[in-house]
C-alpha cells in the first residue's frame, strides 16, 4: 500500500477521559523491515486500554495516538513466517511507543504477531487474547502452579476470572471460584469444581471448608484485596496474585504470611517480555484450537462506536453488558 492511502481509525491526541477519543482517517501504516501489515477483522476492550488512554497507566505514545491493545486480523504484506492471507493476532500493541489496534489496518511487530489455529472464531478469539494471556502469566510465570494444587479465583465470572478458571483446571488444578449466583453454571462449565456465592458474608470461611489443606495460589479479580480475611486461608507457600485495584491500601497480615512462607505476587501483563507473550501465545493457541478457551461476548460495537467501547469498559455507560465487549472494523 502506499502512503497516500487512509484509513479509519480510532485515536487520541492526548491522554483524558473516552471523550478524547475522536474516529476519523489516518494513513495506512507502512510496515517496518521487522513489522508485518494486518487487516483487522476484530477488536477488543481491556481495562489496560483505558488505563492508557486517560493516562493512568504511563507509557510513551506516539500522537494521534490509536487506541487499544488486542487484535485479530489477516497479513496483507508477506514476511519471514507470515504469508498474505494468514489469519493472524496479537495482544500487545498500544504500549511504549507502539501505535494501538484499533484501525482498518496495524503495523505490528512480527515477534508480537501469532499465527490463528484454523477453524478459530475471530471473535471469541479476539474476546480471549488479553485475558488468556494475563492468567496464562499469572498462574505460571508468577504462581508456579502445580498440578494437584488447590486455586481459589474471585470474580470467576469476568474476563480474566474466566480465563484463569479455565487455564487452571486445563492444567489439573482443584479451582474453587467464587461468582454472583447467575454466573456458577458458567464457572462449572469452563472448570471450576466448587462454586461460591461471592455474596455470601460466610464466603472466607466456605473457602475455608473447602480448601482443608490451604490454598496453593488465591488470584483476587475484585480489586479490594481483604488481605486480613484471605492471607489466613493459604497452605504453606502459598502464592496471592495481585493485579488488580490501582488505588487500594489493604491491611497486610504480615505474621500470617510469613508463618506460611507464603507470598504475594503483583504484576501487569506490560511487563511481559516478547518470549513470555510468545510462551503463553503457544498455550491460548492450543487452547482455541481444542475449543476449550472460550469467552462470552456481552456487546459488539462498530469501530465508530470506540468511545462507547471504553464507557462501557469502565462503567461508565449504563448499558454496561455481561461479558467481553468486541468490536468490529
Amino acid at each position: 500500500m502506499s502512503d497516500q492511502e487512509t484509513m479509519t481509525a480510532a485515536y487520541i491526541t492526548r491522554p483524558g477521559p473516552a471523550d478524547e477519543i475522536r474516529v476519523g482517517r489516518l494513513p495506512v501504516p507502512e510496515p517496518g523491515s521487522s513489522e508485518v501489515l494486518v487487516k483487522v477483522l476484530a477488536l477488543a476492550v481491556n481495562h489496560v486500554d483505558t488505563f492508557v488512554r486517560s493516562g493512568a497507566y504511563r507509557t510513551r505514545l506516539p500522537y494521534p495516538f490509536v487506541i487499544g491493545r488486542d487484535l485479530v486480523g489477516s497479513v496483507v504484506t508477506e514476511a519471514p513466517g507470515f504469508a498474505p492471507g494468514d489469519l493472524v493476532w496479537s495482544n500487545s500493541l498500544g504500549l511504549d511507543g507502539r501505535q494501538g489496534s484499533f484501525s482498518e489496518y496495524a503495523a505490528v511487530p512480527a515477534d508480537r504477531l501469532y499465527h490463528l489455529p484454523g477453524g478459530v472464531n475471530p471473535e471469541n478469539a479476539v474476546a480471549s487474547l488479553h485475558t488468556a494471556a494475563t492468567a496464562h502469566l499469572g498462574l505460571f510465570k508468577q504462581a508456579g502452579l502445580q498440578v494437584g494444587e488447590t486455586v481459589v479465583v474471585t470474580g470467576a465470572g469476568g474476563g480474566v476470572g474466566t480465563a484463569t478458571v479455565q487455564l487452571a483446571a486445563a492444567a489439573g488444578a482443584r479451582v474453587i471460584a467464587t461468582a454472583r449466583e447467575d454466573d456458577v453454571d458458567w464457572c462449572r462449565r469452563c472448570g471450576a469444581d466448587e462454586v461460591v456465592d461471592y455474596s455470601d458474608p460466610d464466603m472466607y470461611a466456605e473457602i475455608a471448608k473447602l480448601a482443608p489443606d490451604g490454598v496453593n495460589v488465591f488470584w483476587d479479580n475484585s480489586g479490594r484485596h481483604h488481605l486480613e480475611q484471605t492471607v489466613p486461608l493459604l497452605a504453606l507457600g502459598g502464592r496471592m496474585i495481585i493485579m488488580a485495584g490501582l488505588a487500594t491500601a489493604p491491611v497486610l497480615p504480615v505474621g500470617q504470611l510469613y508463618t506460611r512462607d507464603a507470598s504475594l505476587r503483583g504484576f501487569v501483563i506490560s511487563n511481559a517480555t516478547v518470549p513470555e507473550l510468545a510462551a503463553a501465545a503457544t498455550a491460548i493457541n492450543h487452547l482455541l484450537a481444542r475449543g476449550t478457551l472460550v469467552s462470552r461476548i456481552g456487546t459488539r460495537l462498530p469501530l465508530t462506536e470506540a468511545a462507547r467501547s471504553h464507557r462501557l469498559q469502565e462503567g461508565t455507560d449504563p448499558h454496561l453488558p455481561r461479558g467481553r465487549i468486541v468490536v468490529l472494523p
